[in-house]
């Protein structure tokens, strides 16, 4: 696990993003996915929704993912294992990147086939809590053309496309949320991941507001 912590650090901190070997290993993987689809078939996912504040909503014209949000400290072993993995990556990124990440944000995403998340930022304008975003896949056997990649493009208005990842088990994305405008095609079959953010705590966030 350090080498790919490592490698994950280094990739922040020259590109800003990483793509690769996840650190869940497969086994936490296929507890994942099973999770989040027995929370799909007792009815515990919710429409996603957008913005914040007294301007959440959902928008099926932007996003159409189903999502749960793990509790801080989770009563399933899976989610408590996952969050203790991302716990662990954080206190690393802090020791090597001076990062200052003090919480860890998790929720299970859910795309029916056909369904998206057109182009937007993880940071909102008005609050710089969230410092990196984070993307596990869960989705065994995904075949080269299902579709569902998450699209990362240069923050310049190019639309230059700078990553297009495959939601394959196994694999995980993370990037400086402030950096990388991204989107998730539309997939041909159910796509499952478990997504968050590593933030600065609301208290961190006010103490070095003007």
């Amino acid at each position: 696990m350090p080498d790919i912590h490592e490698s994950i650090a280094n990739c922040l901190a020259t590109t800003g993003w990483y793509a690769g070997e996840s650190i869940f290993a497969a086994e936490l993987c296929d507890r994942l996915v099973r999770r989040a689809r027995l929370l799909a078939d007792t009815h515990e996912l919710r429409s996603a929704r957008v913005g914040r504040n007294v301007g959440v909503q959902a928008n099926a014209q932007l996003r159409g993912d189903d999502t749960r949000w793990l509790a801080q400290a989770p009563v399933d072993a899976s989610e408590r294992d996952a969050v203790a993995s991302v716990t662990g990556l954080q206190t690393y990124l802090n020791e090597a990147l001076f990062l200052g990440a003090h919480e860890v944000e998790l929720h299970f995403a859910r795309y029916a086939p056909g369904a998206f998340y057109r182009t937007h930022r993880d940071r909102f304008r008005d609050d710089d809590a969230r410092l990196v975003s984070l993307v596990f896949y869960l989705n065994d056997h995904w075949p080269d053309d299902a579709g569902g990649e998450l699209v990362l493009y240069a923050d310049d208005d190019s639309g230059t496309v700078v990553a297009r990842v495959q939601p394959r088990a196994g694999t995980m994305v993370c990037f400086l949320s402030d950096r990388f405008p991204h989107e998730v095609l539309p997939a041909t079959r159910e796509r499952v991941s478990l997504t968050g953010w590593l933030r600065r705590s609301e208290v961190a966030v006010h103490r070095i507001s003007p």
